[in-house]
């Protein structure tokens, strides 16, 4: 399903939830530095989404994209992945849609560009067990750059990859937090759609 029709009071967090879920203080956010976060995830998923590493949003309040400004739970809603916009504390309804998130590095930081090229390495092999042993379809690393870097792709695009993951075929989503201006809601919407049609066939 595409972007189109989705209208805008169905693209924001209820806000019962943003109310029962209040902004980390700066000293939890301070803390959270270098925690880990667990994967959602389950055995023969239709789609592993791949985040690059968490934020420090994500760390202080166990969440998956939770800062506010980051896209990726409207892009999964634009493209059609869930029924409504989940709010980023519903992560645990993603497996019974066929979905999880991990990411290719597990330690969390301000901001992805802190993380140095042999971490997204590493974790690129740490991603090739984790795929193995839950087999999920698709796999669908969201960033670009953490996937050149960490797969050793310089040039990857895009979309579907010519090399699957082990048992998976490997997607590449744009990155869709808010300092990606390249790419506005409604595109990044477009983007998580191609994915969703690949994977439903």
């Amino acid at each position: 399903m595409t972007a189109g029709g989705r209208g805008r009071s169905r693209e924001a967090p209820s806000e019962p939830a943003a109310r029962r879920y209040p902004r980390p203080t700066k000293e939890q956010l301070a803390a959270a530095a270098d925690k880990l976060l667990p994967d959602v995830v389950a055995p023969g998923l239709d789609v592993l989404f791949v985040g690059i590493n968490p934020g420090l949003w994500s760390a202080a309040t166990g969440w998956h994209f939770a800062r506010p400004g980051n896209r990726f739970w409207p892009a999964l809603h634009r493209g059609g992945f869930t029924p409504r916009q989940l709010h980023p504390s519903e992560q645990d309804e993603l497996p019974r849609l066929g979905l999880g998130i991990t990411n290719m590095v597990a330690r969390a930081s301000a901001r992805a560009d802190e993380l140095a090229a042999a971490e997204l390495v590493t974790g690129a092999e740490l991603l090739a067990g984790k795929v193995e042993r839950y087999r999920p379809r698709w796999v669908a690393v969201v960033g670009v750059t953490a996937y050149r870097i960490g797969f050793a792709r310089p040039k990857a695009g895009f979309g579907e990859q010519p090399e699957p993951l082990g048992p998976a075929r490997l997607w590449v989503l744009p990155n869709p937090s808010g300092l990606n201006a390249h790419f506005t809601p409604v595109t990044l919407g477009a983007a998580f759609a191609e994915l969703r049609a690949a994977s439903a066939g």
